[in-house]
């Protein structure tokens, strides 16, 4: 069994991982020649927004899944008239369009931010009127990490905005004040079995996630939550690893965003969980009976950001364990994490802040 990955970066990197003492063979689809992906398994250059590219991995391979979402959905059914392409590429049309994926959320029943549509400059100041201020405006496609949006406090501000973004088509979105910030990953099998992972307390900083915490143990937030992404799986048909992104509102949950791929806030379970996220992944496109998604104790995760901390000082944290991606270090770039698992609370605090502090994240949330 080949399987064939769009994106090389370091989910199709821990994919491939994944895959590998299971029996599975892969090969990689990327743009850049060098793409870490390819130090683990064959990859062959293309870009992934030419149909013509994932013709050939479907061709060579027996089914393809993907480990980005800004690949266009009818380049995604190029695969597909040669193997399965798993998640399906409807999946892929909602989560790279904001205004489709906040349609798709109010469609299944899940509540999103207030928000209005940006075709133009002239719709900001009656949006703006309309939600208040501040808001966020976001541009419609190609937004992750913090990219492609910008507070606003008045008009101008919102058309220095627009201008700065691009002037493309966006959704203005009303600023919410939040608890906090979780997500749940979720996998399908296409033949209906389910299982979702605890809920995870996100803490972004400029954008980017920094570090994950698992379990956030509230069980009527988790029921909540499983029945939003389930809600997301019975409409796309899917099958394979679907994270969504929620504010916690007054004991409410709003949806952010979602993730038709493995999550970067899911990497806690390569350690920290009986089964990861990136075997359960393969596990669901391959119709294969899903891995126990419990978590063993208490885990978390610390994004490593521009440059790798000393590797010996990181694994004398207890229960600590590094992942490098063999990327080049950049600023800013994710080019590798910590994944940490205890006993207690306390423990993974303790562990989570010496972690945060050898990779030199900010303190505080």
């Amino acid at each position: 069994m080949r399987i064939g990955i769009a994106g090389a970066g370091q989910l199709g990197r821990m994919l491939a991982l994944a895959g590998l003492p299971m029996g599975l063979q892969f090969l990689l689809l990327d743009a850049r020649d060098d793409a870490c992906g390819g130090q683990v398994a064959p990859l062959i250059t293309g870009a992934l927004d030419d149909p013509e590219a994932l013709r050939r991995l479907g061709r060579e391979c027996d089914l393809v899944t993907f480990e980005v979402e800004n690949i266009p959905a009818a380049a995604a059914a190029a695969a597909a008239e040669f193997c399965p392409v798993q998640p399906p590429p409807e999946a892929l049309a909602a989560a790279q369009d904001r205004l489709h994926e906040k349609r798709l959320f109010e469609a299944v029943g899940i509540p999103v931010a207030p928000f209005r549509t940006i075709d133009a400059a002239e719709d900001l100041p009656a949006a703006l009127a309309e939600l208040g201020a501040p808001a966020v405006l976001k541009t419609r496609r190609m937004g992750y990490d913090g990219r492609g949006q910008r507070f606003v406090r008045d008009a101008d501000e919102a058309f220095e905005a627009w201008q700065a973004l691009g002037g493309v088509p966006m959704v203005l979105e009303q600023c919410i004040a939040f608890d906090r910030e979780v997500s749940l990953v979720g996998v399908a099998r296409a033949s209906g079995e389910r299982r979702y992972y605890p809920l995870t307390h996100n803490v972004h900083r400029d954008g980017i996630l920094a570090t994950s915490v698992a379990p956030h143990a509230d069980p009527a937030l988790q029921q909540l939550a499983e029945r939003h992404v389930g809600a997301v799986l019975d409409r796309l048909g899917y099958g394979g690893v679907l994270t969504l992104e929620f504010f916690v509102v007054d004991g409410r949950l709003l949806a952010n965003e979602m993730a038709p791929r493995v999550h970067n806030s899911g990497h806690w379970t390569i350690e920290g969980a009986a089964t990861s996220q990136f075997e359960n992944h393969l596990r669901g496109i391959l119709d294969l009976p899903l891995g126990d998604t419990s978590v063993r104790g208490h885990a978390g995760m610390v994004n490593f950001l521009g440059t790798l901390p000393d590797r010996s000082a990181v694994l004398t944290v207890p229960g600590a364990h590094y992942h490098a991606y063999g990327k080049h270090p950049r600023p800013g770039r994710k080019i590798g994490h910590a994944t940490v698992v205890a006993d207690n609370a306390a423990a993974l605090a303790d562990a989570l802040a010496r972690l945060e502090a050898l990779a030199g994240v900010r303190a505080g949330n």
